[in-house]
């Protein structure tokens, strides 16, 4: 009996098989070559079965949908530009524009012409020793994660088989050096800012240690006079002609209590701001019930509150001092005043008490040098000669 001749694989189909290495491939059709009638095949590599038929069934939606496009004809630039508007939605505001700008000012620039699928690892090692001529080690680390990240997703997609950003060498990390106040340029500080517009926010902010965004962006709702506390769950950030609320700085939504004293300068905020409420009338823009305002209700700009801070930290003598190292000053004073470094961690919201360790080492070597002399002193006093 003859053999039926068998139909042509329709577009989108494919098989999926084991390969003498022990990994799986699934190949699939994207039709005919118009040129030689051949059918054009593909395919997508994975570990595991399953791996290669979830790759398999998404390339076939995308073919039946027709916003499939073939891997081999990406451009590095061409799949970074993909990557960043449909795998970046859920970073922060201020992170995903971060991204945007080391894409378009560094990777597309000097890769982006590259084909996807030839981009080499010594080719991206080449990028990176270029960028150490211009730029800091902590910037190339950033790139770095970045292009990592975009080819780890094209190797997830099947778009190339191995991650081109594999197997670098990185400069050395520096070390981030901060500048806090001490027990004597503290009291300098808030004598010289006395009088400024953004005295109390400040003040509040010395002794709680928030970020410029989540002090700007407090709002009366997460102040409890009553209790005592500030709930910290937001940071309104600011993008590129406009403001957008986000989650706290690694996502850590935290409650602090800040001593007596600050929470006594909330309420003289309060007060005053509800007689600017009065004397605004009609004009009062405050919806959203912003702690710090002008007398229009309307919440302070980040560059405006730094350019003043500066006003202020020059006028002591100490210019390179940021607005964040008001926050590296309360993390000190914390841990001098007696602040487990798990509450210090929670307060600040960090990712882990290794780096809150890490970041104040100096403060903590220090305490610790001290309580041995402390401890050699009450021993001598204590015994004496009779040890």
């Amino acid at each position: 009996m003859p053999r039926k001749k068998e139909g042509r694989a329709a577009q989108g189909a494919g098989t999926i098989r084991q390969r003498a290495n022990g990994s799986w491939e699934a190949r699939y059709t994207l039709g005919r070559d118009p040129a030689t009638g051949k059918q054009i095949q593909k395919s997508v590599y994975g570990k595991s079965q399953a791996e290669v038929h979830r790759k398999l069934a998404q390339i076939t939606v995308e073919i039946d949908e027709g916003t499939y496009q073939d891997p081999s004809r990406l451009k590095v630039g061409e799949w970074l530009d993909i990557w960043e508007k449909e795998y970046l939605l859920n970073l922060q505001p201020t992170t995903r524009r971060a991204y945007e700008r080391n894409i378009e000012n560094h990777l597309i620039p000097k890769l982006g012409g590259v084909d996807l699928q030839k981009l080499k690892p010594h080719q991206v090692q080449m990028f990176y020793n270029k960028l150490g001529d211009s730029l800091a080690p902590k910037t190339i680390r950033n790139i770095h994660g970045i292009l990592h990240k975009a080819m780890a997703q094209a190797v997830t997609l099947g778009y190339i088989r191995t991650n081109p950003a594999e197997g670098y060498t990185l400069p050395k990390k520096e070390k981030y050096e901060i500048h806090p106040l001490d027990q004597e340029q503290i009291p300098a500080f808030l004598e010289a800012a006395r009088g400024d517009n953004f005295y109390s926010l400040y003040v509040v902010d010395l002794f709680t240690g928030l970020r410029l965004s989540e002090i700007i962006g407090l709002t009366w709702d997460c102040i409890d006079f009553e209790a005592g506390t500030i709930y910290v769950r937001r940071q309104l950030h600011k993008l590129v002609g406009t403001y957008q609320w986000g989650p706290p700085k690694h996502g850590k939504k935290c409650t602090i209590a800040p001593a007596t004293s600050v929470m006594a300068i909330l309420k003289d905020v309060r007060t005053g701001q509800l007689e600017e409420r009065l004397a605004a009338g009609s004009a009062w823009q405050n919806e959203d019930g912003f702690v710090f305002t002008n007398p229009l209700g309307i919440h302070y700009a980040h560059a405006t509150v730094r350019e003043y801070y500066k006003r202020i930290v020059n006028t002591i003598g100490l210019p390179e001092l940021c607005f964040h190292d008001l926050c590296h000053s309360y993390a000190v004073a914390s841990i001098q005043s007696g602040d487990d470094i798990k509450t210090v961690q929670e307060n600040l919201g960090h990712h882990s008490i290794a780096f809150t360790l890490d970041t104040y080492a100096h403060v903590t070597d220090a305490m610790h040098k001290n309580s041995s002399e402390r401890m050699n002193d009450f021993i001598t006093q204590t015994l004496g000669k009779n040890l």
